[in-house]
């Protein structure tokens, strides 16, 4: 009778053994272990599973808010969207208002997915865009803040905002489900005030008060690169190949949180593997920094007027190493992207002890840098704006920071709507 008892025992621990096996085995997955895994993925550029794309709902604004303003230097895509103008100069690094509309219209996207569709009846619509180019109306009407041709600029907003005013879906939300690209710093400065609600496309937020931005609603997009990408960097010693230690090129004389590039022109002279250079933006400047960049193993990113400037993206698509200056930057992507991988980071102060930073830069190893390198290489395609888009490029990376911040804007439509008091969680607690 014990010998029984114990073979059935041995034969109950063999089967529940098999049991937890087959529930266990990645051959032959449960219903809950693959639920489990689609949510260990990472979420990190492709690493979610893939979800529907955004349904966009875009304005239908007049021409005078966008196109044409590109004026007669635009090219023709043979009665397409008008291509970007080839004689535009720096104002296409804050172009991206363009790429995000240009993404929306008939032939905008092609080949892989597209991460936001236009739908025409706005109640099936996520989000609101309003595609008034802001950042060119600045620069074209506006660029030296006192010309009388400023007024121009300043009679769109208003003409705008009594648009949207009008509209059902600005009212029922305030605003806060709408996308209004603002990347140039003084895009939108006369009536930024009346948008703050809404879901803001910035550079950076260094012209921002917190009540009007904030990393918590808006999207911090790059700048649109204005030296060509590095397609053909297979030299058999990329390392070797790039004899300049360190590289800038550009205005050494800036303003607020700028200012530290003229004082890193005295830090950084006499450094024979060192260029560091004053320079205007003209055409033959934008070659001279590319062939520079690529011939660097590191290129410099000192802050701009603002914390950040387009020198950065112009690295990072000549596969120099970028080494960022600036205590108040804000990256691109940053949920998705691990800029430490590929890029160095000092304060102002690292950066202003005299040898500190050069020193620095020459520990690094070869292998450490090659590492850096291969990264950027393969981040690069998240920059490139490009007509019609491509999977995971940069208006399609923006579209998927704009449905990450839905969520937020949400909620906020949904308190407001049955608030009967003011917010009580804004108000200071006494």
């Amino acid at each position: 009778m014990a010998e029984k008892k114990l073979l059935a025992s041995i034969a109950f621990v063999v089967v529940v053994l098999f049991s937890f096996s087959v529930l266990f085995s990645s051959d032959l997955r449960s219903p809950l272990s693959s639920f489990a895994s689609s949510f260990s993925s990472p979420r990190c550029a492709g690493g979610w599973e893939r979800t529907p794309p955004l349904n966009v709902y875009m304005y239908d604004l007049p021409p005078r808010f966008h196109i044409k303003m590109l004026g007669g230097g635009a090219g023709d895509r043979g009665g397409g969207f008008p291509r970007w103008p080839r004689t535009s100069g720096l104002k296409r690094q804050h172009s991206v208002e363009y790429w995000m509309m240009a993404s929306l219209v008939p032939g905008g996207s092609a080949g892989g997915r597209a991460e936001a569709v236009r739908v025409s009846d706005g109640e099936a619509a996520d989000v609101f865009f309003v595609p008034f180019f802001s950042s060119l109306s600045f620069n074209t009407h506006g660029h030296n803040m006192t010309d009388p041709d400023t007024e121009i600029d300043r009679q769109l907003q208003i003409d705008l905002l009594d648009i949207l005013k009008k509209s059902k879906y600005w009212e029922r939300s305030g605003g806060r489900d709408h996308v209004i690209p603002m990347h140039h710093p003084n895009a939108f400065r006369f009536l930024r005030d009346q948008v703050n609600a809404s879901i803001l496309v910035v550079a950076d937020f260094g012209r921002y008060p917190r009540n009007l931005s904030s990393l918590s609603k808006d999207v911090v997009a790059p700048y649109v690169h204005v030296v060509d990408s590095f397609l053909d960097d297979d030299l058999p010693d990329p390392f070797e190949s790039r004899p300049t230690l360190l590289f800038f090129r550009g205005r050494t004389v800036r303003k607020d949180e700028g200012i530290v590039r003229s004082k890193l022109k005295k830090i950084l002279k006499g450094y024979d593997d060192v260029h560091y250079e004053n320079s205007m933006a003209s055409g033959e400047g934008i070659k001279a920094s590319s062939k520079g960049m690529r011939s660097s193993k590191f290129c410099l990113h000192p802050a701009g007027d603002t914390p950040s400037s387009c020198r950065l993206f112009d690295a990072i698509v000549s596969h120099c190493v970028p080494v960022i200056v600036s205590d108040r930057i804000e990256l691109p992507f940053e949920d998705e992207i691990d800029y430490s991988e590929f890029s160095l980071f000092f304060s102002v102060e690292e950066a202003l002890r005299p040898g500190y930073m050069v020193n620095q830069l020459r520990n690094i190893q070869k292998d450490k840098w090659m590492d850096m390198w291969k990264k950027l290489k393969s981040i690069t395609r998240h920059y490139e704006f490009q007509y019609p888009t491509k999977s995971e490029d940069a208006v399609n990376m923006i579209w998927r920071q704009v449905r990450y911040k839905l969520p937020a804007a949400n909620l906020a439509v949904h308190r407001s709507r049955r608030l009967k008091i003011p917010d009580w969680w804004n108000q200071r607690r006494r």
